[in-house]
């Protein structure tokens, strides 16, 4: 795309210093670099590395405690030292941004519609009926179905990928110069990720606005950016085109937050080989169905049916699909947590379907669970120590120094350092917490683990330590493990079978290389297209794959 060679946005020297306890802790230091219209300008690393703080800085959102120094200019015009008045004239108008979570970025009493209209009448000073048109067409334009409905529902009536479009239809409702997206697509599965590139794409090209992307997903990468700025302790490390970051990259970190990022790969397993024949069953459903019980006027849904499935002593069962295909409804159905209303539900030889409390609490001690979001699973006034000897203690089968012997084991099995167990979790990172979530439910030494998209919060590096340690723990401990997941990558890496799920049912099992390099479904085939891989031009082929993959499907 052709770029004009007035930059919208020029940062010279910035730097972002925080004020804790008597100390200025710096988060950006030093930064320099422009962004030009219809451009996408990249900022990678792992969390802490200063990518949100730094253009969180440039519209002055950070907190009190926080100090700006350098130059920022927005079309020629210095933003550093602007007031706050000044700052809200320039914000949703000149500059937006899309957040990361948009159900805490949109307000829950108001409709998406009201929110929308109060953007542009407060910007563009338009009368209520021509910012309702405008916000039809917004929502129009970001691909909502029918936007005249959608005008007046809340957000809760919205899935994530659809709350994340409404995000960037506020975003864009002024035609901004310059769109800030903070991981825009972190909490969304491959196909609605897709989609959501595929329409910032077009609004690129359709606004010719300037796009800071900061993302920890190099796939994304490939498939968005014109060039990209690593960031390394609040440094710019590595800054170049695309193309020369990731086919010559010169910093050992860029190389190796490159090396970290899983890939779709082919197997090194011989065909027609099954490790796991005459294993033990851990996992057995049989034509299961789960339903979401009748809940005051809203009746009972379905939400899985015919489940068929079989995990053995050992063996790691990838189950992938979109959001609301029915993963997490089978994962809460195996602890227990939803009733099987047909069908047999087997966890180590034993029937789930009608088992009484007691039963059930005596069964629960075979299963593990391991949550997609560590921070709201640890109960915060726990130190670490007490989270992962809670399961021990509920289960009355030791004494106070065999737990504590216990708790010392499990955070050696998961490489933490003992003096750990005295911290509580809002003083770990996201990766330690994982970590302390997988010492907990593996407590009991269970036969079967649940994983529940323990990778989605995780950034590349600390998600590839976080999966060499559950492959190693698996292996050493030998539970068999349900892994559901929408990453096709990390399933990859570790599943030795692969399920699919669509819209309630398994439409596709198979062995990883059956299901990732032969998928015989048009579901699955959809599925892989829309996986984003970390190769500028690979992705390209695989967006025209993908393009051509969806035009058939509506064709036929």
């Amino acid at each position: 795309m052709a770029h004009t060679d007035t930059p919208v946005l020029e940062v010279t020297d910035l730097g972002v210093d925080f004020w804790v306890d008597g100390t200025w802790y710096p988060a950006a230091i030093g930064m320099t670099y422009d962004v030009k219209p219809g451009e996408v300008l990249a900022i990678v690393g792992e969390s802490g590395s200063g990518k949100s703080s730094s253009s969180m800085a440039l519209l002055g959102l950070l907190p009190s405690n926080a100090r700006v120094t350098g130059s920022i200019k927005l079309n020629g015009r210095e933003l550093a030292g602007l007031t706050e008045g000044q700052l809200r004239q320039i914000r949703g108008k000149d500059v937006s941004v899309i957040f990361q979570e948009p159900m805490t970025a949109l307000n829950p009493v108001y409709t998406v519609g009201f929110q929308i209209v109060e953007s542009l009448r407060l910007h563009l000073h338009l009368s209520p009926a021509d910012a309702k048109k405008r916000a039809i067409e917004l929502l129009k334009m970001v691909e909502i179905p029918n936007p005249e409905l959608a005008f007046d529902k809340y957000p809760h009536q919205f899935s994530g990928g659809q709350r994340q479009r409404v995000m960037i239809a506020i975003a864009i409702s002024c035609d901004p110069l310059l769109l800030i997206a903070d991981e825009p697509t972190t909490a969304l599965d491959v196909t609605v990720q897709a989609e959501i590139l595929d329409l910032m794409r077009n609004l690129r090209t359709r606004l010719n606005s300037a796009i800071v992307l900061i993302t920890h997903d190099m796939g994304v990468v490939a498939d968005l950016a014109d060039k990209i700025i690593v960031m390394k302790d609040g440094e710019i490390v590595e800054a170049a085109p695309i193309r020369e970051i990731f086919t010559a990259p010169k910093h050992p970190y860029t190389k190796q937050l490159l090396s970290a990022v899983p890939r779709l790969q082919v197997s090194d397993r011989a065909p027609g080989t099954d490790p796991f024949a005459g294993a033990e069953t851990v996992l057995k459903l049989e034509d299961v169905a789960i339903e979401y019980p009748k809940h005051g006027r809203i009746p009972a849904f379905r939400a899985a049916d015919g489940i068929d499935l079989e995990i053995r002593k050992g063996e790691v069962v990838g189950l992938v699909g979109e959001s609301g295909s029915g993963k997490t409804t089978i994962g809460r159905a195996v602890v227990g947590l939803l009733p099987v209303v047909s069908g047999r539900l087997e966890v180590a030889g034993r029937d789930l379907a009608g088992a009484t409390a007691k039963e059930l609490r005596e069964i629960r001690k075979q299963i593990g669970i391991v949550f997609q979001d560590p921070g709201s699973s640890l109960n915060p006034r726990f130190p670490i120590g007490q989270c992962i000897g809670e399961p021990l203690l509920l289960s009355k089968q030791f004494d106070k120094k065999a737990i504590d012997r216990r708790v010392e084991e499990l955070l050696d099995q998961v490489e933490l350092p003992r003096s750990f167990r005295n911290r509580y979790p809002h003083e770990l990172s996201g990766g330690q917490r994982q970590r302390v979530g997988i010492a907990r439910a593996l407590a009991l030494k269970p036969k079967l683990l649940v994983a529940d998209e323990p990778t989605s919060a995780l950034d590349v590096s600390v998600q590839a330590r976080f999966l060499d340690l559950l492959q190693e723990l698996q292996e050493e401990l030998q539970f068999g493990c349900l892994f559901v997941s929408h990453d096709l990558a990390v399933v990859d890496l570790l599943a030795d079978r692969i399920a699919v799920m669509h819209k309630g049912r398994l439409v596709e099992q198979g062995t990883a290389d059956q299901i990732l390099r032969a998928p015989k479904e048009a579901y699955t085939q959809r599925l892989i297209a829309a996986v984003p891989v970390p190769d500028p031009d690979e992705q390209r082929a695989r967006r025209e794959t993908r393009s051509a993959l969806l035009s058939a499907g509506a064709d036929a």
